[in-house]
């Protein structure tokens, strides 16, 4: 057996949908490397929403650079030789969502219903009980996406119970009404959505899941000091900027809410992690602590990740919002020329879809709104009407295509292409260790001044440490050291 081979390691990755693949790997492989490997079995062509966790008592995201040999130390060296036959288990990576976002049209078909996959399991340990209308809603649209219409009574002498209260609501709504209140009400939410396409079921879900601020969020709890066992604050990261929690008997209280624009600057020195609001005085400044420096490095990889993606997708999401807006006063224009419901005439099933008389549950009028938009689409009502607007979206975007036929332009096409820098990993060793976040590029603005100061941390003997430089058109970080400062400044 060669020497390659005999440290040849298997990776199991677990898939949103509870699927696994096993990827063999060697001890140079990357992160990034077993990445492509799994779009590659999926036959998905982008997973940019996507990221890898390996599980610390919290599932950390990889820095997609590194070697995985700096995730499995302790594995990797014990498996050899007999040590190897022994292992009664591969190597554990899992597949999951590193950024949420509303608009399922910046997905790829394929990876969007691994997406959809992710964020059901997050529905349904969602604790939101003040918005119980919002389950049976997204229950619907479940139904509907899994199972497709649902079937006429006429079929049944009696009712039949067709799926698991448990698979579509979370434990505690089961336990307050019960599993024969869900089984009754369930297929009336159900029934409304009659006709709903599977795309767009699954859109509608997206969507309205982020009605639930616990749902498109991701969460690392961190500590108040330093001598606190288990940490009660909680650091919660979104597309849009970040939150803080505190957890009082196992509630979270939400205590700040930071969008993008308002945070300064983030610190970390080794344990230490301080968030300076924009605007206001050092003094005001947050201070927590991660509990290692390897949990602040990974840290700070996805928060400025996550600052990068909110900004190079706001054009798209613009160009989209343009294309909906477009199309709905196209509709409402013929609609005040066309009389579609005659007097005496019966209404179709797509409106009948739209009561919620019946679910016992009561909705509010704005999600109803986007139900009633979303489900009266005919396939050709998707698509675009005039080409050209597809790509003109990847003229507003760098790194974004348009991946369809010419016959059909539909949004679900607006794909991202792997961009320079790769979100969650750092650069190769040939680029300076740098990656430069989406700010207006200087070059499309010649107006801007540029101010090239720096903001030195530490003068040090030992390595240098992330460094922030902050300008009118970028921001760029280099990673360097482990127990020195960690800063990115917006």
């Amino acid at each position: 057996m060669s020497t390659s081979i005999k440290h040849e390691r298997t990776i199991c990755v677990l898939l949103p949908n509870k699927d696994q693949l096993d990827i063999t790997v060697g001890p140079k492989s990357t992160g990034q490397d077993v990445f492509n490997r799994v779009t590659e079995l999926l036959g998905v062509k982008e997973l940019h929403f996507f990221g890898l966790t390996v599980v610390r008592n919290e599932h950390i995201f990889l820095d997609m650079e590194e070697k995985l040999t700096k995730y499995f130390p302790k594995e990797w060296k014990s498996d050899s030789g007999k040590a190897l036959q022994k292992r009664p288990l591969p190597l554990v990576l899992c597949l999951k969502v590193q950024y949420y976002i509303e608009n399922g049209r910046l997905l790829e078909r394929k990876s969007r219903h691994l997406y959809y996959s992710d964020v059901r399991e997050r529905v349904l340990r969602s604790e939101c009980r003040q918005q119980e209308e919002v389950y049976f809603q997204l229950a619907g649209y479940a139904l509907q996406a899994d199972l497709g219409d649902h079937p006429p009574a006429r079929e049944y002498t009696e009712i039949t119970p067709y799926f698991e209260p448990k698979d579509y609501f979370p434990p505690w709504i089961v336990a307050k009404r019960g599993v024969d209140y869900l089984l009754c009400h369930g297929p009336k939410v159900h029934q409304e959505l009659w006709g709903l396409s599977t795309r767009d079921a699954i859109l509608l879900f997206i969507r309205e899941s982020c009605r639930l601020e616990d749902v498109p969020v991701l969460f690392y709890r961190l500590q108040k000091d330093k001598k606190e066992e288990r940490g009660t604050a909680l650091l919660g990261l979104t597309l849009r900027g970040m939150q803080v929690y505190q957890e009082v008997n196992n509630m979270r209280q939400l205590l700040y809410d930071f969008p993008w624009s308002n945070v300064g600057r983030l610190t970390f020195l080794g344990k230490k992690f301080e968030i300076q609001p924009d605007g206001l005085p050092s003094a005001r400044k947050l201070v927590y602590y991660t509990g290692s420096s390897f949990r602040s490095r990974h840290l700070l990889l996805h928060l400025s990740s996550s600052h990068r993606l909110y900004l190079s997708l706001q054009p798209a999401l613009k160009h989209l919002r343009q294309l909906e807006e477009k199309k709905r006063y196209r509709e409402s224009y013929i609609s005040d020329d066309l009389d579609l419901d005659p007097p005496g005439s019966e209404s179709s099933p797509g409106l009948s879809r739209h009561s919620t008389s019946s679910s016992g549950i009561e909705a509010d009028a704005r999600q109803h709104s986007i139900s009633t938009e979303m489900a009266s689409m005919d396939e050709e009502d998707v698509l675009v009407d005039d080409p050209d607007e597809m790509f003109q979206l990847a003229d507003l975007l760098e790194g974004v295509s348009v991946d369809c036929d010419r016959h059909s332009h539909s949004l679900d096409d607006v794909r991202l292409f792997p961009p320079t820098a790769p979100l969650g990993m750092t650069l190769p060793p040939d680029s300076s260790h740098s990656y430069t976040f989406g700010l207006p590029d200087i070059s499309t603005n010649p107006k801007t001044p540029v101010d090239h100061s720096y903001y030195p941390l530490l003068h040090c003997q030992a390595k240098p440490s992330f460094y922030g430089r902050r300008s009118t058109n970028s921001l760029s970080l280099d990673m360097l050291g482990d127990e020195q400062f960690l800063e990115f400044i917006l």
